[in-house]
């Protein structure tokens, strides 16, 4: 009796103590239920393209895209090829040169339109890239033809060059106002003060449409695209995703999608259905910057 009572106790306490763990993370599929992370990656293996929806300044998401860079490269029997919000279309060339061993990292570095926080988060994934072979594509719109259009709507993309034309989307951008996420994203707007002058969603809209281009663009059948951008442009499979959908309805895409929550033991309903994956990371994680 007493022994069992022991045992009893011992498995109490290991219990209580497994409850007073602090996780980092915790990964849920899409209606909430937690999952392994060899899942996510089985699954990732399977499609053709995937998204990865970062919180940018969450080391989480740096580390697990990371991680799960190194887990499709090794099980990807055909190439993985990278893209990324973060390295716009005209820097496509420079980015090649670095991950090819045409240029060395000091000029890539002074050269390239390059985040703050790219040594921290983004340099990891791009030497990886350098160091196994893979392609790395620079997919989101230089920054001054989002500014154009946020400042003249569409409209004024009219006005550039034929050069212009090879870092942007097709033209004309195809738009819907009333997709969710840009119909939120204009009533917030609208709530801040900006009226209807301004053409921000517009702007969101071209580069969800360049990326989609790029990357559609890169796509090889049998190989694996996995892309890197912020949680709102594949959140709800909108923005890139709605474009990538409009042009080869037939890819088959997984999103994955971070969010920050006090208490990660269960996922918020809110975020139920919002991604295919959706990593949940306590909001007292530290910041990258």
């Amino acid at each position: 009796m007493k022994a069992r009572l022991f045992i009893l106790s011992l498995v109490v306490l290991i219990a209580a103590g497994f409850r007073s763990d602090k996780p980092a993370y915790r990964i849920y599929d899409t209606k909430g239920k937690t999952v392994k992370y060899k899942k996510l990656v089985k699954e990732a293996l399977d499609a053709d393209v995937v998204f990865f929806g970062e919180l940018h300044n969450n080391p989480i998401s740096h580390w697990l895209q990371f991680e799960l860079t190194k887990s499709l490269e090794a099980g990807k029997d055909t190439s993985l090829i990278l893209g990324a919000e973060m390295f716009e279309a005209d820097n496509g060339l420079i980015l090649q040169e670095y991950i090819s061993g045409k240029i060395p990292a000091k000029n890539f570095n002074k050269e390239a339109k390059l985040w703050p926080n790219y040594n921290t988060d983004y340099k990891p994934l791009v030497d990886f890239a350098k160091d196994s072979n893979l392609r790395f594509i620079a997919t989101n719109v230089p920054r001054r033809y989002a500014a154009l259009v946020n400042k003249k709507g569409f409209e004024g993309l009219d006005t550039l060059s034929k050069e212009a034309y090879d870092y942007i989307a097709p033209l004309p951008i195809k738009f819907d106002p009333e997709i969710p996420g840009y119909k939120k994203m204009s009533q917030m707007m609208k709530n801040m003060g900006h009226g209807s002058s301004g053409h921000i969603v517009k702007a969101q809209a071209l580069k969800d449409a360049t990326m989609a281009h790029f990357i559609l663009k890169n796509y090889k059948p049998g190989k694996l695209f996995l892309h890197f951008n912020g949680a709102f442009h594949s959140k709800n499979h909108e923005g890139i995703v709605w474009y990538i959908k409009e042009k080869n309805p037939t890819l088959k895409v997984l999103t994955i999608s971070t969010v920050q929550q006090d208490n990660i033991e269960e996922l918020k309903e809110d975020s139920h259905g919002t991604a295919d994956y959706i990593i949940a990371v306590p909001s007292s994680m530290t910041k990258t910057h």
